[in-house]
């Protein structure tokens, strides 16, 4: 279905029995709903809610890299939720989904009954990871070149040869080609390369802890992602928190071991908000 917020239009999937809790599943670069599709089997006692993000459905691609800022894209979460007249969901995101989910957790704890980060560290944990860590400074320069202009054609050249490098070894369940055809949209890429470009420290310096049920669930075969921010955002959670590594995967978590995370996901979802 599509849904207006604002001045955009999201894609968006919904599935499941409109008066059951709601889950909303943030996918992220260079991804989509579609990477949570190995996912959703496991949610059948929910309502999921599985957008295509900012920059990634056609109907929500302004060309301002400044709509591309934390902010923004929190707001859009946010503005579903509204349309979908949805108080309170379960949030997960993973890679810049989880992201925009520490944020929505962080700031509108009143719209969260649970947050799963996949992945991506706790802002702050990331920051100063980024700070004191230099296996994570290394891990995280090409973050620097994929926010230059025009870094979509160097992705796209070569029939998407650096495009799927992105991925690395591509693990059993990630589908490259479906996002490489995405990819090739015009303006897509150069869209979702946005999130890059409008990062801004000012906006996640002052991200509060977190007040909500926490899981944050980190493989050690990441590339992008190492352990010293895993290992140090139990320090910005004020909640009951639960840490999960995944041996041996790699950053493609919700494709390559589906059935690991959707394990925990299920036990994070069943507890109590209120405890």
């Amino acid at each position: 279905m599509q849904i207006d917020v604002g001045p955009h239009t999201f894609d968006v999937l919904v599935q499941g029995d409109r008066d059951a809790p709601v889950v909303v599943l943030l996918h992220g670069f260079p991804q989509s709903a579609h990477s949570w599709r190995l996912v959703l089997p496991y949610l059948g006692d929910y309502r999921v809610v599985v957008p295509d993000q900012r920059g990634y459905s056609p109907g929500a691609r302004p060309d301002d890299v400044e709509a591309y800022r934390i902010g923004e894209l929190t707001g859009d979460v946010l503005g579903l939720l509204d349309a979908l007249e949805v108080d309170r969901a379960h949030v997960v995101g993973h890679d810049w989904g989880a992201a925009v989910a520490w944020q929505v957790g962080a700031r509108h704890p009143e719209r969260v009954h649970t947050l799963t980060a996949v992945s991506v560290p706790h802002p702050l944990a990331f920051v100063q990871a980024l700070r004191t860590d230099p296996e994570q400074r290394e891990a995280s320069l090409y973050m620097r070149t994929f926010s230059e202009p025009g870094h979509d054609q160097v992705l796209l050249a070569d029939d998407g040869a650096a495009f799927r490098e992105v991925f690395g070894a591509t693990p059993a369940g990630v589908d490259v080609d479906h996002m490489l055809d995405r990819a090739r949209e015009p303006g897509a890429l150069a869209a979702w390369l946005g999130w890059y470009a409008a990062q801004r420290l000012a906006d996640v310096q002052d991200t509060p802890s977190i007040t909500v049920p926490t899981l944050h669930v980190w493989s050690d075969a990441d590339r992008a992602l190492r352990a010293a921010g895993a290992k140090a955002t139990g320090d910005f959670v004020d909640a009951a928190y639960r840490f999960e590594v995944l041996p041996g995967v790699s950053h493609w978590i919700p494709e390559e071991a589906p059935d690991a995370l959707a394990g925990l996901l299920l036990q994070h979802l069943a507890q109590d908000p209120t405890e």
